[in-house]
């Protein structure tokens, strides 16, 4: 007799749940908590500006306070507010630079943390503070260019932003031609040219006098706050560093010397070495050659390579 009883439902499992919430990682936390307030103190002290000891920002004054009409009216390199980089920078910030002083304060040194997290990730962050504290204090551009350079892996075109303000980090593109990857090095100058070309469209006349600020700079000394090594001095050690970073694959060599190409070799520049770990880990380049990156680039790696391998043949 056929038997047309329902079948039994399996015994239901009791649920289980976990015993123990996830453990907190305080590094983490202690890494956003020593940036909250560096982020504060720093703010709080670039008003009133100009104090010798306990003043902030005094680097990022430079970018606040020119004018898009006159942008080399101080442009005296290593004298305070001096602006030296290119028009395109400039007017890149220009938007951000119609804040109140403190406000812009504020905007740029949050910025500056978060191409810090960028180049630590989260659990090193306390640590990179801690190590950029010159570079947060001053807001220079040394972080900045680190970031640029970890991301001019995959996207050189990221190293306009090296050329068009710092200019002398630049040396760090010789990794590209020593090994053969011209496809990134043509990239890399040509989007520094194309950005040259709009920026020349409406202020064509502070390009040439951006020259001459070069060139009034060049063979400058630079102040107590840089170590003491000239440019010229320093300039072969960058190369040989960089030929042998490309030799051996270690990308790592890049950042150390570009930060070695500074035209003065501040304390906050010192910052730069911090992509160091940012360029840890593969990931894939613009010339599709695995590469050291951080946290941040080695998950859009992983991504990349799992879009890759699921899509359907011919797609």
């Amino acid at each position: 007799m056929t038997d047309l009883s329902l079948p039994r439902r399996a015994a239901a499992r009791p649920l289980s749940l976990p015993r123990t919430w996830p453990r907190p990682d305080y590094r983490v936390a202690a890494g956003l908590l020593i940036a909250a307030v560096a982020w504060l103190v720093i703010v709080a002290l670039s008003e009133p500006f100009g104090r010798w000891w306990w003043g902030t920002a005094q680097d990022a004054r430079s970018y606040w306070s020119p004018t898009l009409a006159d942008p080399y009216a101080h442009a005296s390199w290593t004298t305070p507010s001096a602006y030296v980089y290119s028009p395109a920078f400039l007017q890149l910030v220009a938007p951000l630079a119609l804040l109140p002083w403190q406000a812009f304060v504020a905007a740029w040194t949050g910025i500056l943390l978060g191409a810090l997290r960028f180049l630590t990730g989260p659990r090193l962050l306390a640590i990179g503070v801690l190590f950029a504290v010159p570079e947060l204090i001053g807001g220079n551009i040394s972080l900045l260019l680190a970031v640029a350079i970890v991301a001019g892996f995959r996207w050189p075109a990221a190293w306009a932003f090296v050329l068009l303000t710092k200019v002398t980090p630049g040396i760090g593109l010789l990794w590209f031609a020593l090994r053969g990857e011209w496809r990134s090095l043509a990239i890399a100058v040509g989007a520094t040219f194309a950005i040259f070309l709009g920026s020349a469209i409406f202020m064509p006349a502070a390009w040439t006098d951006w020259l001459a600020v070069l060139t009034d700079a060049a063979g400058r000394s630079a102040t107590w706050a840089a170590l003491p090594v000239p440019f010229l001095a320093r300039l072969p050690i960058a190369l040989a560093v960089v030929a042998w970073g490309a030799q051996t694959n270690r990308r790592w060599t890049v950042p150390v010397a570009a930060m070695i190409a500074l035209p003065a070799l501040w304390y906050g520049g010192l910052s730069m070495l911090l992509a160091v770990i940012a360029l840890r880990g593969d990931w894939t380049d613009a010339e599709g050659n695995e590469s050291g990156a951080g946290p941040e680039t080695a998950a859009l790696s992983r991504r990349h390579r799992r879009q890759a391998e699921t899509a359907p043949a011919g797609a």
